[in-house]
């Protein structure tokens, strides 16, 4: 097994719960209809993410994230993951080039040290445990 398979193995992090999913929703001010069209799913999904019957896959994790994240108004003081983190590669880095510093997470491609060829799911994981994305939803 080579290094970097550890390295993804032991940063799985779970997906998002139940609770976490009803909470995010709560946060957002939306009520499972309103939050089933703006996933673009049915309301019987949002019942089924909320009571647990079915696991909530990657990307609508990923896209209640970027909902929570990018609520109005919360963007107005973030400093880009490349100020936080002193990147000597920004200017090759997906997230210098869409301006978007807040999204590192959300981006694939970009060129984070501890992200750099690691697939979507593995990135994920890993951005969890980052302060640049917990600050975000703190």
């Amino acid at each position: 097994m080579t290094q970097k398979n550890v390295i993804n193995q032991t940063r799985e992090v779970p997906p998002l719960t139940k609770e976490e999913f009803s909470l995010a929703r709560k946060k957002l001010g939306k009520t499972q209809k309103q939050l089933a069209e703006l996933l673009g799913v049915s309301l019987k999904t949002i019942h089924s993410y909320e009571q647990g019957w079915r696991t909530i896959p990657s990307h609508i994790e990923r896209h209640i994230y970027f909902l929570l994240i990018n609520q109005r108004g919360r963007r107005d003081s973030l400093q880009p993951c490349w100020e936080q983190k002193n990147c000597a590669v920004k200017d090759q880095c997906p997230a210098w080039e869409f301006q978007s510093g807040h999204l590192c997470w959300f981006l694939c491609g970009t060129l984070c040290e501890c992200t750099h060829d690691v697939p979507q799911k593995g990135k994920l994981a890993i951005c969890k445990e980052c302060a640049i994305f917990t600050n975000l939803l703190s």
